[in-house]
């Protein structure tokens, strides 16, 4: 899913969260793509972060902070 949420209403983003955790729940996997870091956080299990078309790093949301995942979309991938 690439930006699910983008432009619509906040209702309307529950309901596609709560479908984003039902397909989970009955075992597929989800790739949901989001430019707003707190919906990425509400909604996933495993961030991995992008920069220039490489993953650069790869965290789980229940063990990082909305500061260091900022923090990480902001360093310079690896050479």
């Amino acid at each position: 899913m690439d930006e699910p949420t983008r432009g619509i209403d906040i209702q309307a983003k529950e309901q596609i969260f709560d479908l984003i955790r039902r397909l989970s729940e009955h075992g597929l996997a989800v790739l949901f793509v989001s430019s707003e870091i707190e919906e990425v956080l509400d909604v996933a299990d495993r961030i991995l972060v992008m920069n220039q078309g490489r993953i650069h790093s790869e965290v789980r949301a229940a063990e990082v902070s909305l500061e260091k995942l900022l923090a990480l979309t902001m360093e310079e991938p690896p050479q």
